[in-house]
């Protein structure tokens, strides 16, 4: 199993360092998030100053772009980083798309597979000369002059991760995607009884099996050594359960535990900026469901117990601090 590491980026300047020590401790790969800053500026330098590890944005906002820019930068990122980059995308929600980037926002499944396909169409033209000729419900792509087209990629065009939690768009994934990166919002019996499925169907209509798919998993773990120390991560998580748990479309993981119904109360509770108190809805059964629990040396024993035959790549979602030492033992378990 592969284990990946955030690249939390604060100033860019302190990019290159944190790259080349997350390569040094043994990390397979790195990934970026679209938050307070870009996704891809970050790995530019990382691809720059590391040799070895894997780059991926997990993820970047599909919808704020179009497949044009998101070829070029994936290409681009290709290129520069000799072979290693992975374009991770998902959507994001309707209001964030409408109200913070001002774009357009409709059939989401629809709209990720035909941008993928688009992308790949694009990227057909560069790498093999194909005549550029996509034309679909949502995006067109038919003028590609020499000018513009930067010619083979020597590296071959990155992978293509995709994002989600429903069924609709983890079928997408299933069908177009080289990747599909599950939400941290997920438990082993989410992902076996719905996220698998819903990849199979994907993949079945494509002619593929889940063997052609990597999966890759931020999932929520508490690593302590005292009562005090678990106390601290578990109070961390349970926020971030309930900041997960408010949202509208992240409710098919809780209907499948038989919790849906508490995720209305979060959702009122978020308006009214009640942050405390949703994590008091948060129970002892809900963070067994979503959270490894264990010590730096043995999280790695039950993680792999847990979801060793399910996902190919993990990241260690910890809302919390950790001293660095706990996190390279904690790696070391799975070497």
């Amino acid at each position: 199993m592969k284990v990946d590491a955030a690249l939390v980026t604060t100033a860019l300047a302190g990019v290159p360092a944190q790259a080349r020590e997350f390569e040094d401790a043994g990390y397979d790969g790195l990934y970026t998030f679209e938050g307070p800053h870009d996704p891809f500026f970050p790995l530019l330098l990382a691809g720059e100053h590391t040799q070895r590890i894997e780059l991926t944005t997990a993820i970047a906002i599909a919808f704020a772009r179009n497949p044009m820019t998101l070829a070029n930068i994936g290409y681009d990122l290709q290129v520069a980083s000799k072979g290693r980059f992975n374009l991770g995308l998902g959507t994001q929600i309707k209001p964030h798309i409408e109200k913070r980037f001002s774009m357009p926002w409709s059939k989401p499944a629809a709209r990720m597979r035909e941008m993928v396909l688009a992308i790949r169409a694009i990227w057909a033209t560069w790498q093999h000369g194909t005549p550029l000729d996509f034309r679909g419900e949502f995006y067109r792509h038919t003028l590609m002059t020499p000018f513009f087209n930067p010619g083979p990629n020597p590296y071959e065009p990155p992978r293509i991760f995709l994002a989600g939690v429903g069924p609709l768009m983890t079928e997408v994934a299933g069908e177009v995607a080289d990747g599909f990166m599950i939400h941290p919002f997920a438990t082993e019996k989410s992902i076996r009884s719905i996220t698998l499925p819903a990849l199979e169907r994907g993949a079945g209509r494509a002619g593929r099996t889940l063997a052609d798919i990597e999966i890759a998993f931020p999932l929520m773990i508490a690593v302590g050594e005292t009562e005090a120390e678990f106390e601290r991560a578990l109070t961390g998580i349970r926020s971030q359960l309930a900041f997960y748990g408010s949202t509208p479309a992240y409710k098919v993981v809780l209907d499948e535990h038989g919790w849906g119904d508490v995720q209305p109360e979060l959702n009122r509770l978020s308006k009214q900026g009640q942050w405390p108190q949703m994590a008091e809805l948060i129970t002892d059964e809900m963070v067994d469901a979503f959270v490894v629990q264990g010590t730096p040396d043995d999280i790695a024993t039950k993680v792999l117990a847990r979801y060793g035959d399910v996902v190919q790549r993990v990241s260690f979602n910890a809302p919390y601090q950790v001293e660095p030492d706990r996190w390279a033992r904690a790696l070391a378990g799975f070497r």
